[in-house]
């Protein structure tokens, strides 16, 4: 091989990703979007950052547990360590073919991640991830191991030193540094340290066993026990500090047959399906649950359509609330809670904003209203998906120990679009049919994200994706458990025959330039799914809306009426009618068919909208499939009779009747009392009350009033009357930086590399700048323009200092095409474009010296 095909180690991460192609560098920047805000000057200070511990404790949070490991084994291994070693250190003496296969994916993956550089013979991890991986007294490693046998002796006398290679049988050294490495090289020959371990007592052994899968460290008397005395003379333990001693690196990964880890898992496990149903039955229990969901939210704002509850003064919603708001939709607590979020999160719920600050519908809940029912439904399912506030911590306490309230702060959680649509990819991959094992689910997202927390129900993935699980059938996102066909549009995964489980994923998997064969993905989770942009949002919940539309039941125009002053509905009613229907009876019960009931209070309420009795008499026998029953006529006809006999309206709150002995009977019933009513005149009562409750007063004393204008016509309470102003729906709190789409992570890497080329190319040293040192280059301003104008005329690249208005200097390499007016015109190859700079903001120039043959 010539000197030109030799293949140079880096010496260092940034001249690593200086050797990366322009695929490389792209898929570096979209798997650690925060590398990019704002975009690096050049490759030196994008490797910086790489390694700041804040972005590589990020970038570890998002490997899964077998990439994970990977990062672990390196950081037990000798730095730097071979692909071999490596490889060795994860697939252990029998090497485990399962290790094998999947190894160099999760290799390349913390390439691919700037966590891991260097070519396979020297592989070294980023030295942040290194120290947080390593192990110490401080932070125990995850691989429980200790340290090495040269970090142990660091501190130990040489003496007591060579008395250890005497006692394992070693000959001695004339200096510490020998001795160790001749103590090191016994440790790691598996051949003379089986020879080594047959001799020592059984108590010995049972000692290393106790600390062979960590911790390593341990407890000893000033007099060790004879097991112990044993160890310590031969090294196999050293002790650390009084009455602590640890076990050596090499004589632990001896024990452990050479595995860094107890149990390597490169495998992802297997998402279980609990149950399988027709996917039919899935698609038709989906639709009823989303139909329902409708319902709910409807129910939900229409009885706060008069304003309401109140908004705590830390925000959100009371306790008490809650309970009522439960109450009303005969659901538990929490699930009450669930349908606040998801109407808040959608846009159709807010706060009035008045001084009496309350809860109520949005402009954009009468416009959600018009929209066919998959319409609304996907507006809802949407709004859940991408949402990030998150119900299920309603009730729990942030970290001031405050109780967190449903639409109060603190409810948004970054993570849970993305667990939301992890959570329904993995049941798009089961068979369609299939519901999932919550446990098994959960162990699948803590595979995928090891560092995110423990796979317990104090995790907050575990407990995202069982919220989502139960969130997604109350919704109609799932039917029985199983992703249906709509709910497979909306996550954009329609296909018909899923991959197995085991394979989704796999060609996504790779990174630009990857050549390893198929079977070393096959077995690797899909990558986080990239954000959707609206355009593709809007365009999936379309599809979904599409497949669900003819599943949904279509609207009835007519009801049932029966004797006893009820009304069936024997499915969902067509708007107009269900409105009026709403005014006009009280609702008794849901289900399959939901009854009304009419009273006295509800047709009066009718009356009070502007409906007259001969309005209802028609409104009833055209909408009834049955006759109106004789009772339903007489009680219509009979509070229309007295409905509107007394009319109240404001003085302070008067009441005038031209039947005087009506008022008398009032002023007579001791009930009134607490009104103050008192004679102006025979047919008007004034009251010291207003006129809401003097209404409602005299209602409930029996009588039918009716409120009237300043100008005395009946006053006609419309429904819906409260609305809060214009309100967007919240913004989702995102997880980080957002990922950079392709137009911008084009332009990254060409201002990247043009920074990387002016601070890299070597320059002619002037008399006023004899070299770089990391410094502009400085020139007088004549020397400045004469190497402009000559450049102008030759075609040559000039290396600049520049200073904006703003007072920030940088260097730049630049093409002048004209010099003119105080002014250089030049292709600045740092920003790629052709640009205009003030010569006098220019602090000097020097050309850019001859490449090296």
């Amino acid at each position: 091989m010539s000197s030109d095909e030799k293949q140079v180690a880096p010496r260092s991460l940034a001249e690593a990703l200086r050797a990366k192609d322009d695929g490389s560098l792209a898929a570096l920047l979209r798997a650690r979007p925060d590398l990019i805000t704002p975009v690096p000057t050049d490759l030196t200070q994008l490797a910086t950052r790489a390694g700041t511990r804040a972005s590589v404790i990020r970038a570890l949070e998002r490997l899964d547990r077998f990439t994970l490991q990977t990062a672990e084994a390196l950081a037990v291994a000798p730095e730097p360590a071979d692909r071999e070693t490596l490889l060795a250190l994860l697939a252990g003496d029998e090497n485990d073919p399962a290790v094998v296969g999947a190894f160099p994916h999760a290799l390349a993956a913390l390439r691919e991640q700037a966590l891991v550089w260097g070519p396979d013979d020297r592989l070294r991890l980023v030295r942040t991830a290194r120290e947080l991986l390593a192990p110490s007294p401080q932070h125990p490693s995850p691989t429980g191991l200790g340290p090495t046998v040269a970090e142990a002796t660091a501190g130990m006398s040489p003496g007591r030193i060579q008395e250890i290679l005497t006692a394992a049988g070693l000959p001695t050294t004339h200096d510490a540094v020998s001795a160790v490495a001749s103590l090191t090289s016994l440790f790691t020959d598996r051949a003379r340290m089986a020879d080594l371990l047959a001799a020592a007592p059984p108590d010995s052994l049972d000692v290393l066993s106790r600390l062979v899968w960590g911790p390593p460290y341990g407890q000893v008397t000033a007099e060790p026990a004879a097991r112990l005395r044993w160890l310590l003379d031969r090294g196999l333990l050293l002790p650390t500090a009084p009455g602590t001693v640890v076990l050596p690196r090499e004589v632990a990964l001896h024990l452990r047959a050479g595995r860094a880890h107890r149990s390597t898992e490169p495998l992802p496990p297997a998402v279980e399906p609990a149950a399988t149903h027709r996917p039919q039955v899935v698609d038709t229990t989906a639709a009823g649950q989303a139909y329902t969901s409708l319902a709910t939210i409807e129910e939900l704002l229409k009885d706060w359509d008069e304003g309401g509850p109140t908004v705590l003064r830390a925000g959100g919603l009371s306790v008490r609330d809650l309970k009522r708001t439960a109450v009303a939709l005969d659901v538990p607590e929490p699930v009450a809670a669930f349908w606040v979020e998801l109407a808040y999160a959608a846009g159709l719920l807010a706060s009035d904003g008045e001084a009496d600050e309350r809860y109520a519908a949005t402009p954009a809940y009468d416009e959600w209203l018009e929209l066919p029912a998959a319409g609304r439904w996907t507006r809802l399912a949407t709004a859940w998906l991408s949402g990030t506030r998150t119900a299920g911590v309603i009730g729990g306490r942030d970290t001031k120990e405050r109780t967190l309230a449903a639409l109060g702060p603190g409810l948004d959680r970054s993570a849970a679009p993305e667990v939301r649509h992890r959570v329904l990819t993995l049941l798009a991959a089961l068979p369609e049919g299939a519901s999932a094992s919550p446990d098994s689910v959960v162990a699948r997202l803590h595979w995928e994200r090891a560092l995110r927390g423990a796979a317990s129900s104090d995790d907050l993935r575990a407990r995202l994706a069982r919220w989502t699980l139960s969130e997604a059938e109350s919704l109609g996102i799932t039917g029985r458990g199983a992703l249906s066909a709509h709910g497979r549009a909306l996550i954009g995964a329609e296909s018909s025959a899923p991959a197995p489980e085991t394979d989704s994923g796999a060609e996504q998997a790779s990174g630009p330039g990857d050549k390893l064969p198929v079977h070393h993905h096959r077995h690797h989770p899909a990558p986080p799914p990239q954000p959707r942009s609206p355009a593709e949002l809007a365009s999936a919940a379309a599809r979904a809306g599409k497949l669900l539309a003819p599943l949904l039941p279509e609207p009835l125009d007519h009801v049932l009426l029966q004797a006893d002053l009820t009304a069936v509905a024997p499915g969902p009613l067509q708007r107009p009618l269900a409105d009026t229907l709403d005014v006009l009876a009280d609702v008794e019960s849901k289900g399959g068919a939901t009854v009304y009931r009419f009273t006295p209070g509800s047709v009066r309420r009718a009356l009070d909208a502007g409906r007259s009795a001969s309005d209802l008499h028609a409104f009833l026998s055209e909408h009834s499939r049955t006759p109106v029953p004789q009772p339903l006529t007489y009680l219509i006809d009979d509070v229309a009779r007295r409905h509107g006999h007394l009319r109240i309206g404001s003085a302070s709150a008067y009441v005038r009747c031209d039947d005087d002995a009506l008022l008398n009977e009032i002023i007579a019933d001791k009930r009134s009392q607490g009104l103050r009513l008192r004679r102006l005149a025979p047919t008007v009562l004034a009251a010291q009350a207003d006129p809401a409750t003097l209404l409602e007063g005299l209602r409930s004393m029996g009588f039918a009033p009716a409120a009237e204008s300043a100008e005395g016509d009946v006053l006609i309470t419309r429904a819906h009357a409260h609305r809060t102003p214009p309100r967007t729906a919240p913004e989702p709190v995102p997880d980080g930086p957002p990922s950079p789409d392709t137009t911008l992570l084009g332009a990254a890497i060409r201002a990247i590399r043009a920074g990387d080329l002016a601070s890299t190319t070597p320059h002619k040293p002037t008399a006023a700048a004899p070299g770089r040192n990391g410094t502009l280059p400085r020139t007088t301003s004549a020397e400045t323009l004469a190497t402009m104008q000559a450049a102008v005329l030759t075609g040559d690249t000039l290396w600049i200092g520049y200073v904006n208005a703003e007072g920030s200097a940088s260097q730049r390499v630049i093409a002048p095409i004209k010099v003119e007016g105080g002014f250089v015109t030049a292709y600045d190859h740092t920003a790629d474009e052709v640009r205009t700079y003030p010569l006098h903001r220019v602090t000097g120039v020097a050309e850019l010296a001859d490449e090296q043959a």
